[in-house]
C-alpha cells in the first residue's frame, strides 16, 4: 500500500512539473513575441462637387498624379508590448519624396507602448521637428462574431466610434480651421465620429495596430475607416535575434492637442495673408 500511495505521489508530481514547465514554457513564448507586419494603405481620391464637373479622362489624369498618396506601405515592427509604424522609406523615395505638402499632413514615424499607454510620434511641419507624445487613442471596441481569412490566418471583426479630428490629429483641413474658429466664437460644434472596422487575428497575441489603432486581443490585419483602408500584405514572426524597438527622439515635444495648435494657426496665418488681410 506504501509503494502505490508513493507510486500516485511520484506521479502527481512528475504531471505537475510537467506542466508548470509547459506554462513557463509558454509564458516565456508569448512574452519573447515579436514580428514584422507590411501594410498597403489606399484610399479612394475625393474631389466633390468641383470633380462632378470632370471628365473621366481628366480623373484619371488627377488620380495618377495623386497616387503617391492614395497608395502607400507602411512597415509595423512589434513585440508583445511596444510597436514602431512607419512609411517604407523605399516606396516614399521612388513616388512620394517631393510631395512636401502632403508629407506636412501626414502620420510620421509612430511609436506605441500599451504597458505605459504611451504614445511617441515625429512630425514634420515647415521645416521644424516635432515630437509629439501623449496618450494612446481610447477606443471602445465592439467585438463581433462575423469572420474570415487574412492569408493565413482566422480573423474576427471589430467596430467603433472615434471623434475624427481625434483620429487624425496629425492632419489639417479647412473645414478643421472653420470648426474651430466658430469654437473660438463660443458657437456649438457637433462632434463629428469616423466609424472604424478593424479585423483582428488572435493567433498573433499583442494588441497593436497600424497608425493610431490597437487594443484588440490580437494583431490587427485590416482596418478601415473613411476612405482609407490598411491591409497586412506580408507578416514575419519572431524572426531571429531579438528586434529592439526605439521611440523617436528628435523634435520639440508637445502634446497632440498642442501640435492641432501650432498647425492651424501655422494655417491660417497662411490664409490671411494670401487675402491680404494679414499686411
Amino acid at each position: 500500500m506504501k509503494i502505490f500511495y508513493a507510486t500516485v505521489s511520484f506521479l502527481f508530481f512528475s504531471l505537475l512539473i510537467s506542466n508548470t514547465s509547459e506554462i513557463e514554457t509558454k509564458t516565456k513564448s508569448i512574452k519573447d513575441f515579436q514580428g514584422k507586419a507590411t501594410y498597403i494603405s489606399k484610399a479612394k481620391m475625393e474631389l466633390g462637387n468641383w470633380g462632378a464637373r470632370l471628365t473621366e479622362v481628366q480623373k484619371k489624369q488627377i488620380e495618377a498624379r495623386m497616387k503617391n498618396r492614395l497608395e502607400k506601405t507602411y512597415i509595423l515592427t512589434f513585440n508583445t508590448q511596444e510597436s514602431f509604424f512607419k512609411e517604407d522609406d523605399k516606396i516614399d523615395a521612388i513616388s512620394g519624396a517631393t510631395d512636401s505638402w502632403g508629407k506636412y499632413f501626414s502620420p510620421g514615424d509612430q511609436y506605441k507602448n500599451t504597458s505605459t499607454n504611451t504614445q511617441i510620434q515625429h512630425q514634420e511641419f515647415y521645416g521644424k521637428d516635432f515630437l509629439v507624445k501623449d496618450k494612446l487613442q481610447p477606443i471602445d471596441w465592439k467585438l463581433g462574431d462575423d469572420t474570415k481569412m487574412i492569408g493565413d490566418y482566422v480573423c474576427l471583426k471589430a467596430t467603433a466610434m472615434i471623434p475624427a479630428n481625434e483620429l487624425t490629429w496629425y492632419a489639417f483641413s479647412w473645414d478643421k480651421l472653420n470648426n474651430r474658429e466658430k469654437k473660438e466664437k463660443g458657437e456649438e460644434q457637433e462632434v463629428a465620429y469616423t466609424v472604424v472596422e478593424a479585423w483582428y487575428s488572435i493567433q498573433i497575441p499583442v494588441s497593436h495596430g497600424p497608425q493610431e489603432f490597437w487594443g484588440l486581443p490580437g494583431l490587427i490585419l485590416e482596418v478601415s475607416y473613411d476612405n482609407t483602408t490598411f491591409l497586412c500584405s506580408e507578416l514575419v514572426l519572431n524572426t531571429g535575434d531579438k528586434i529592439t524597438i526605439n521611440a523617436p527622439s528628435k523634435g520639440k515635444v508637445v502634446t497632440k492637442v498642442a501640435y492641432q495648435d501650432i498647425i492651424s494657426k501655422k494655417m491660417q496665418e497662411f490664409r490671411d495673408n494670401r487675402s491680404g488681410r494679414g499686411r
